[in-house]
């Protein structure tokens, strides 16, 4: 069974290799294997992910992946931001409105562990999760990328 968006199913990083699938445990956080001792750490989940790694030029950016949001992966998430520079500014980026998705969660589980409040990323708040023009959802998307990568 796979729960997400067609376009990933034609996204050839989100493809998993064999390894992946019988690998003896699941990780609640994948880490940016290309990145140590980034200046700032860009946390997200779904396919927002791959529409960052495709717009990322920054070399000192690090994205890291949530596949796991309840219980929060603390541990993981330290271990991940012990890896980059301890000032490093710390994004959560989502595609939907600040009012919805996971940031509403994920915050606290950021501030109990960082004792500082992160930066988010994401659509104003609205009644709707998306509007109802391709046109204006495509500029949003591209400004969420835009503003996460700055």
């Amino acid at each position: 069974i796979l729960f997400t968006p067609k376009s990933l199913l034609r996204t050839r990083p989100s493809y998993s290799r064999i390894e992946d699938l019988v690998e003896p445990h699941f990780r609640p956080v994948l880490g940016d294997a290309n990145v140590e001792n980034a200046t700032k750490v860009v946390f997200c989940t779904g396919k927002l992910y791959y529409e960052l790694l495709d717009e990322r030029v920054r070399d000192d950016l690090a994205l890291v992946r949530l596949e796991q949001l309840y219980p929060f992966p603390s541990e993981e998430v330290a271990h991940e931001l012990s890896r980059h520079q301890a000032d490093a500014e710390i994004v959560w980026a989502q595609e939907e409105p600040v009012n919805m998705g996971a940031w509403g969660y994920v915050r606290t589980g950021f501030l109990d562990l960082l004792e500082k409040d992160v930066n988010l990323v994401s659509r104003s708040a609205s009644a709707s999760p998306a509007t109802g023009s391709f046109q204006i959802h495509t500029r949003e998307q591209q400004a969420i990328v835009a503003e996460a990568l700055r």
